[in-house]
Formats: structure tokens, sequence, C-alpha cells
């Protein structure tokens, strides 16, 4: 969303559909990026739908020779009519690489997810004029994977990705539920990665033990894949039920609500690209207990408590302290998070502009990497 409203009025999009691929002319590109922009305000997928026959006719592959194409997702990349049409348009392409989770942790992903992200990246750095990284720690992911790969790596750039707007809400925001006993929040899709499965197992040893003094869990997600353990203790563990709320659509002033009241954000994945629920978590001044993981150092340095994924006894004791008001840990990360700044979009796309300038002008052989 943030790149369709950053290159409104100034590209062109490029739709691609199974074997399709078409370039909108400027009014149908209009048409969509409002469409996106604007989601949520009426009949978006109606919208969507009737832009389809303008997909149809769009700017001819000829006249596409040596323009910059800006991909900012994964989807495709493997296939070999993606290609097939730069080939055909000789269009320079830049792509943002989100991680390599797939590649790298294969039991967390659907089967065949492994092997599909492979041809993505080698297709990528075989076609890749350059790419953005969402930071340090992907960007020395693909390195090593070219390495390994025998492969090339085009000029990179890295880019933090920045947050929305931000929202304001006020603690009538808050469910009243939730405002009459300290809570805990966990933020994304259920998924094996997540390990939603540690913290469910631990609110269950606090409800045997404080009953109903026991914090709440919510958890903000829909159920997603490779979970099924979690699944069967959010339906059917009758000890955490008073006291794991589920809330799978979330619109965004209630999630800042939750986020601002929350003794802290929990995030105990086994592996992040980048992690921006931790970066929300602090620009809205709520501390974070997460993964030792190198990219949540790289965004946040020593502010939140870091804990092993698999420390369950560490994270026992750091949700017991946190909860309770007095809780030395969590008023010292408070004082730690003063003075912090959350990468911003401005930031961003500052560097990204300047970066696409120098491409657009340079051929690729002189180009460098930004970092």
């Amino acid at each position: 969303m943030a790149y369709a409203a950053h290159f409104q009025g100034r590209s062109q999009a490029v739709v691609q559909w199974g074997g399709l691929t078409r370039v909108l002319t400027a009014k149908a590109t209009e048409q969509l990026y409002g469409c996106l922009i604007e989601q949520g305000k009426g009949d978006v997928r109606g919208r969507l739908l009737s832009m389809l026959p303008a997909s149809l006719i769009g700017a001819r592959d000829a006249a596409l020779a040596g323009r910059l194409y800006l991909n900012v997702g994964h989807t495709g990349l493997d296939k070999a009519v993606h290609a097939s049409w730069l080939h055909r348009t000789q269009v320079r392409p830049i792509y943002f690489v989100h991680d390599l989770i797939p590649i790298r942790f294969p039991e967390y992903c659907r089967p065949g997810e492994a092997e599909k992200h492979r041809r993505r990246l080698q297709a990528l750095l075989s076609h890749g004029v350059g790419i953005i990284g969402n930071s340090r720690h992907t960007l020395d992911e693909v390195t090593r994977f070219a390495t390994q790969q025998s492969l090339s790596t085009p000029p990179s750039l890295l880019a933090p990705l920045g947050l929305a707007d931000p929202q304001c809400p006020s603690a009538a925001d808050v469910p009243a539920q939730r405002r009459a006993r300290p809570y805990f929040v966990v933020l994304g899709t259920i998924e094996a990665r997540k390990n939603h499965l540690l913290l469910l197992t631990l609110w269950a040893e606090l409800a045997r033990r404080f009953g109903s003094a026991c914090p709440q869990l919510v958890i903000i997600g829909q159920r997603g894949w490779e979970c099924e353990q979690v699944i069967d203790m959010l339906d059917r563990c009758e000890a955490i039920r008073e006291h794991v709320v589920e809330l799978p659509s979330c619109d965004d002033t209630t999630l800042a609500a939750c986020m601002r009241g929350a003794r802290a954000l929990l995030f105990p994945s086994f592996a992040e690209g980048y992690g921006l629920p931790l970066v929300e978590a602090l620009a809205a001044g709520t501390p974070v207990i997460a993964s030792d993981l190198p990219v949540f150092r790289e965004l946040a340095g020593s502010i939140p408590d870091y804990l092993s994924p698999i420390d369950g006894i560490g994270w026992m004791n750091a949700v017991e302290d946190y909860g309770s008001p007095a809780s030395f840990r969590r008023s010292a990360q408070l004082e730690r998070l003063r003075g912090w700044e959350p990468p911003s979009w401005s930031d961003h796309f500052n560097k990204v502009d300047e970066w696409l300038n120098q491409i657009s002008q340079m051929p690729v052989s002189g180009l460098v990497s930004a970092n």
C-alpha cells in the first residue's frame, strides 16, 4: 500500500494473473491504485473485478524496453512466464526481498515452498539489476544464497520498512474486558514459525497457578498453516479458555489500542525476515519480549528483553514479571525506549528514490551497492 501511494501518478501498474502479464495504461493505473489505497471504503473486490477488462489493454511490449520494473512481492517469480515477459519486454527488474525463510526453515512452511522460493531467488538474482532488502540480515542471507548457487548478487539497497500513519487511540478504545486485568499481545498469522504453541503451553500453566488472576493473552491474527497443535489447544484446552482471546480480524484502531494498553508484545518467533510488530509495539510505547534474533537486534538494539524461543521457563518468568504493576524489568525497558525513533516511510522512499534514479541513469555495469 505504501508503494502504491508513493508511486501513484508517476508509474504504471503491472498486473500479473496466472500466465497473463500486462502493464496498465496511466488511466487504468490511477483507478487501480486509488482502489487499493482506499481499501475498506465500499466494495473493493467488486471495483477490482470491474477493472479486469482494462487490464487486457496495456502498453505494448516494445515500448517498455529499458524502463525500470519494480516488484515488491515474491509471487510468480518462479514461473517461466515471468522470465519470458522480462526477455520480451527488456525491462530492468528491481526486486524487493522480504526473507529467505522457506529456504532456511522449510519445516515451518507448506510442503513445496522451499523449492518454489529457491526458484524465486534464483530468478531475481539472474534477472534483477537491483535488490531492495528490508534488513541487513535479509541482504546477508541473499548474498549467502547467491554464493551457494554460484550466482552473482546485483547491486543492493538496505531500506527498512516504515510505519503507516500512527494511530492515536485512547484508553476507552481498549475493550473493557482487557482494561480489567493485565494482558499481553501476540501479533501475526498463527503458524508454526511464530511459536504460539510455547505461549499457549505456558498460559495453561499460568492459568492453573493463578486462576482468575492470570493475565490475558490476546492473539491478533488469522489461523494459518502447519499449526495443528496450536489449533487443538485453542479449541479444546479448558485451562486457557477464559484467559486467551483470539482476534482473527482486527481493524487498525482496535489493533493500535490493544497494542498501547498491553503489558508487552510477545514475539517468540523461530525466524523472521523483518519483524514489523516489534517496530509497531515500540513506536506505541509498548515493551517487547522477543526471541533473540539478529534482525530484531538490528531493528531495536538492546531495548527489548530477548530470550531463546525454546526457553519456556525464561518466558514464564518474564510474563509473570511484566504482568506485575511494580515490574522492574518493564520499567527498565520503558527507560531504554526513551528517545527511540522507528523507521519511517519517508526515510525509506528517500533512499529508494535516490537509488532508483541512479539505476535509471547508469548502465548496469556501472552500478554500486547502496548500504
